[in-house]
C-alpha cells in the first residue's frame, strides 16, 4: 500500500522550473532514499509534501490525501526533521521535545527518556547554547518519540558525529520494524545504502533513476582484480571493459555488470589463480550519473 505517491510533480518559481515531472512512491514499512546534489530539488520536493509549498502541477498524495488541501490532517501522522533545525532560544531542549510530542498528540515518556539517553543529549540546557549537532538531536528525539506513520527526514544527520549517526540508523531500523515508512533525503551515500530498500536519484528537478540497489547496479561497473598462470590476451577487445591496469598483483579492470559472465568465461582459459571483485556501491552509481556534469544552478 502506498503511503506517499507523487505523480508528475512540477514546481515553478516564476520562469524557473525547480521540479519537472517528479514521480515518487513510498510503501508501508519501507525506507526510500532520496538523493541528489545540492540544488537538485530534494528540499523543494519535501516542502511540497509537507504542504509548505503548493505544487504548480501534478498530484501529491500522502495517506491518499492531498498534500496541500489536507495538510493539517496529514501532519498528525507525519514526523519531520530538517537538515538545519531552528529552536526557540529561551526554551530548554527538554521543553522543546515535550512541546513537539504534545503537538503530535502522543505522550510516551519512557521512549523520550530512552532516546535522550541514546543521543547523549542534556535536555536541561537552553537551546541558545546548543551546537548544530545538539539541535539536530532535539529534533530527532522529538520525531522518534512520536507515534508517526511516516518520517520525512531531510539531511537529518547533518552535524552529528559518527557515533550519533549509528544511533540514528538504529532508530530508523526500529521504526521500519514497526511497519512505519521513512523518506530519507541524504548526501551520505553509505547511510542510504545501509538503510534504504529503494533509491530515487534526482538531478536538476528530474528523477533520473529509481529502484532497489540491486535493480540499479546493472547500470554500474564491478571492479575486478585477476591473477592468472598465463598472460591474459584479448581482454581489451571485449565489450564492457574499462580502466585496465597491470601490476605485480595481476590485472585490474572495471567491467559493466551485464558483461561479467562473458568476461569470467574468457579469463578462465588462462588459469585463474586469484580473483577478487568488488560490487558497485551506491556512490559508484551516483558518481557515474554526475561525472563530468555540472548543475546549472537550482534550489535545494
Amino acid at each position: 500500500m502506498s503511503l506517499l505517491k507523487v505523480t508528475n510533480l512540477t514546481k515553478k518559481f516564476g520562469k524557473f522550473t525547480a521540479l519537472n515531472g517528479v514521480n515518487l512512491e513510498l510503501n508501508a514499512g519501507e525506507v526510500l532514499g532520496f538523493i541528489g546534489p545540492n540544488g537538485a530539488g530534494k528540499s523543494t520536493t519535501i516542502r511540497v509534501l509537507l504542504g509548505i509549498l503548493k505544487a504548480t502541477g501534478g498530484e501529491v498524495k500522502l495517506f491518499n490525501k492531498d498534500a496541500w488541501q489536507d495538510a493539517v490532517d496529514i501532519h498528525k501522522r507525519v514526523a519531520y526533521v530538517p537538515g538545519d533545525v531552528n529552536l526557540w532560544p529561551n526554551l530548554t531542549g527538554g521543553e522543546v521535545i515535550d512541546l513537539f510530542i504534545k503537538l503530535n498528540g502522543t505522550a510516551n515518556k519512557a521512549k523520550r527518556e530512552e532516546l535522550i539517553e541514546k543521543f547523549d543529549l542534556d535536555p536541561s540546557k537552553k537551546c541558545r547554547t546548543y551546537s548544530k549537532g545538539n539541535r539536530q538531536k532535539v529534533a530527532l528525539v522529538a520525531a522518534f518519540s512520536s507515534d508517526a506513520d511516516l518520517f520525512i527526514l531531510d539531511e537529518p544527520t547533518s552535524g552529528l558525529d559518527p557515533l550519533m549517526e549509528k544511533v540514528f540508523q538504529e532508530c530508523v531500523m526500529e521504526v521500519k520494524r514497526q511497519g512505519k515508512s521513512v523518506l530519507l533525503s541524504s548526501h551520505i551515500l553509505s547511510e542510504v545504502e545501509k538503510l534504504c530498500d529503494r533509491v530515487s536519484i534526482i538531478r536538476q528537478g528530474k528523477i533520473i533513476e529509481s529502484g532497489t540497489l540491486n535493480e540499479l547496479r546493472h547500470l554500474t561497473r564491478t571492479q575486478m582484480l585477476v591473477g592468472t598462470s598465463m598472460p591474459i590476451t584479448g581482454l581489451l577487445d571485449m565489450q564492457g571493459i574499462h580502466e585496465v591496469q597491470e601490476s605485480e598483483h595481476g590485472m585490474s579492470f572495471q567491467v559493466d555488470t551485464m558483461q561479467i559472465d562473458a568476461v569470467i568465461r574468457h579469463i578462465s582459459q588462462f588459469g585463474i589463480i586469484r580473483l577478487e571483485s568488488a560490487p558497485p556501491t551506491l556512490e559508484d552509481l551516483f558518481m557515474r550519473h554526475y561525472e563530468g556534469a555540472k548543475d546549472t544552478g537550482g534550489v535545494r
